[in-house]
């Protein structure tokens, strides 16, 4: 397995209340998880190194979890006397934190789950008080831009150019300001879907996922018949007419479903985001009129960690933010 590059993520404390006991944890916000090794599941459950590798080996074996995606391997270098020395050591995801301590009970087990999932959730938030600010700097941009509109320093082709990537990058922000606000309303849809999702459809283009991706053979796999009745409501009809009569809501609730009702065993929010997309492109809506995806990689990995972290209460809302991504002012 190729070593991944740890440095771009978060070095973060975890102390327990109940012992004292602290170490470093590494925070990874851009795959909604931390890492930590296996001597630190063995503080936090009390158990010795054999009983915590026996657990991990059972639980890679019963297919409770893919290793490929919960394992890596960590490069750590310290201090030896006048020397440094590197080595290379496994750590595991939240996933695998979680499965050993449904066979280890432990209050400081417990107590760090729930610490590691409010980091996450502080993480998310972090980077949304970053684009608040963004958001002020972008307004004095507009300000400048239209000072320099009345200069000679300027063609008038530039300072096109200029106020048209600031408008792009402007209609993400208001996303943000409306979510903040919650003043969100659905904007420009197109109620006339040229697709019409089907459960067998769904399934194929999953299986080209993993086929595509090298996933593992858990990928994809359905635990119960919640992604049927997923497609189903998305289809869904009352007093002959549709629930969801656009392409936006469709696409929106297929991606929040999937990810909230975590109907695979592995790769639900890849999953989410591929059938997104796909059904997009389906629909001829996946490009804006420059020819663009309308949602960029990075928005798009956003948007479903923002999902998969939200309140069941907070549903309508998320509907709303990513509606607002794909909409027609896009």
């Amino acid at each position: 397995m190729e070593m991944p590059d740890f440095t771009t993520n978060e070095l973060v404390i975890f102390k327990s209340s109940r012992t004292g006991t602290e170490f470093e944890i590494i925070l990874d916000g851009e795959h909604d998880t931390v890492w930590v090794t296996e001597q630190q599941l063995m503080d936090l459950y009390g158990k010795a190194r054999r009983t915590i590798g026996e657990h991990i080996r059972n639980i890679y074996k019963e297919g409770e979890l893919d290793q490929n995606s919960t394992w890596r391997k960590f490069r750590q270098v310290q201090k030896e006397g006048e020397r440094e020395v590197s080595r290379t050591i496994s750590v595991f995801n939240l996933e695998v934190v979680i499965s050993v301590g449904y066979r280890v009970k432990s209050p400081m087990g417990v107590e760090f789950r729930r610490w590691a999932t409010q980091r996450l959730k502080d993480y998310l938030i972090k980077g949304y008080a970053v684009n608040q600010q963004r958001l002020s700097q972008l307004q004095q941009s507009f300000k400048l831009i239209r000072e320099a509109a009345l200069s000679e320093d300027f063609s008038k082709s530039q300072v096109r150019e200029i106020i048209d990537i600031l408008s792009d990058y402007a209609m993400g922000l208001d996303i943000l300001d409306g979510y903040d606000k919650q003043n969100l309303e659905l904007g420009k849809v197109d109620r006339n879907p040229v697709f019409q999702i089907s459960y067998s459809e769904a399934k194929s283009a999953i299986e080209e996922l993993r086929i595509k991706y090298g996933g593992s053979p858990l990928f994809g796999r359905e635990k119960d018949n919640s992604f049927q009745s997923s497609i189903s409501t998305i289809n869904q009809t009352f007093d002959g007419k549709e629930l969801y009569p656009s392409i936006e809501e469709k696409a929106a609730h297929l991606l929040y479903f999937v990810v909230k009702n975590h109907s695979f065993t592995d790769g639900n929010k890849r999953i989410a985001a591929w059938l997104f997309v796909w059904y997009l492109a389906k629909n001829n809506y996946l490009l804006d009129t420059k020819g663009n995806p309308k949602v960029a990689n990075n928005a798009l990995a956003a948007i479903t960690l923002m999902v998969a972290l939200s309140k069941p209460e907070e549903k309508d809302l998320m509907i709303l933010v990513i509606v607002n991504s794909i909409n027609k002012a896009n």
